[in-house]
């Protein structure tokens, strides 16, 4: 015996499966975890780690801030130049405090800065497993060896 279902049926049955699925939908979008600000901030410092261009920048100020909740930031400014174009960005290093210590960063040293290619404002100094700071101006060792030949070398009057 075979079962013969009207065009009307077949409407009615798509438009309660149509129904089904857009209240799933609504129901997965009003419920679904949001990523939070802390994560967003995680993700876009992986990606510029990944796929980010690294330039010469120069670091201009290490400072605190206050946010609408009362907590203090650990900020640095920081400035590079890309194509001509002059560029003056900040980054929160708070939840970075096991790469960077905010205490030691030594303001006016030259430092790295990694960019997104054609979105140059994308820019970050410190990530997870990167950080962009210099300690400091190189220094260049002597083998103790060397170092007596290089005392009397300086010491003669040839």
């Amino acid at each position: 015996m075979m079962v013969q279902i009207s065009v009307r049926e077949w409407q009615i049955a798509g438009a309660v499966a149509g129904a089904a699925l857009a209240g799933g939908a609504v129901w997965w979008l009003l419920t679904r975890k949001r990523p939070t600000a802390e994560e967003l901030e995680a993700a876009r410092r992986a990606s510029l780690l990944s796929f980010g261009r690294i330039v010469d920048g120069m670091l201009l100020d290490a400072f605190q801030i206050e946010n609408e909740h009362g907590e203090t930031r650990e900020m640095l400014l920081y400035q590079y130049e890309i194509s001509g174009v002059n560029y003056e960005c900040s980054q929160d290093i708070t939840l970075l405090a096991e790469v960077v210590d905010p205490r030691t960063v030594k303001v006016g040293m030259p430092c790295s800065i990694r960019y997104q290619p054609g979105i140059p404002e994308n820019s970050i100094l410190v990530a997870e497993r990167w950080s962009g700071l210099r300690d400091g101006v190189p220094v260049i060792w002597i083998a103790p060896a060397d170092a007596e030949r290089h005392r009397t070398n300086i010491g003669s009057t040839r």
